[in-house]
């Protein structure tokens, strides 16, 4: 039910531990920030902006505030555990498609929240009119290919050499994408939801 994506929300996750689910706010900023300087650096050496720093969360609480992103947080005990963010741009030739990015924390990873940080941005990116979902990652990332793929994306290319890591190591970028249909079709699967893609309220 589409009644079941409105936000904030509490979701259980497999253990049994509630986590708050919220649309974030420049309110949420140093929250998150502290959620990026926890990472440990090994989580954190592929990612695409240095996010420890003030400037990027500048820069990114900027983009949520002109739309060109949208993010759902998962807080547990007030603390964020968790993020996923809708990169989008609403001119060029690439307006139908967005972008999808999910950071867990080690503590709460394998209990489902970054399933349930994935449906929530793609009900967001259905509500936006997005037709295509991209995901990027570098070829050392497994679990986020085990994850993408089960999410219904599937690789669509690999550039050679085309990501610097944190510590100056050049990476293979590697770019899953889908249909949002699809992606969402997949989710289904794994929820056993009765929400479909063509329900949704654009």
């Amino acid at each position: 039910m589409i009644e079941a994506l409105s936000l904030p929300r509490i979701a259980h996750l497999k253990n049994g531990q509630g986590v708050t689910l919220v649309r974030a706010e420049a309110a949420d900023g140093l929250a998150l920030r502290r959620f990026f300087c926890d990472m440990p650096e090994e989580d954190r050496l592929v990612l695409k902006d240095d996010v420890t720093t003030a400037d990027w969360l500048d820069r990114f609480l900027a983009k949520l505030s002109n739309s060109e992103a949208v993010s759902v947080i998962g807080k547990v005990g007030g603390e964020v555990r968790g993020e996923g963010t809708l990169y989008r741009t609403s001119f060029g030739w690439s307006r139908h498609v967005g972008e999808i990015r999910l950071n867990v924390a080690r503590s709460v990873r394998g209990q489902g929240l970054g399933l349930e940080l994935a449906r929530h941005i793609v009900k967001l990116a259905i509500d936006s009119g997005i037709d295509k979902l991209v995901a990027q990652m570098v070829d050392s990332q497994a679990a986020a290919k085990r994850t993408f793929e089960k999410l219904g994306f599937h690789r669509e290319a690999e550039l050679q050499g085309h990501v610097t890591d944190i510590q100056g190591k050049r990476r293979n970028l590697l770019v899953y994408a889908n249909d949002v249909s699809h992606v969402w079709s997949a989710m289904e699967a794994l929820l056993g939801s009765d929400f479909r893609p063509d329900r949704a309220v654009r």
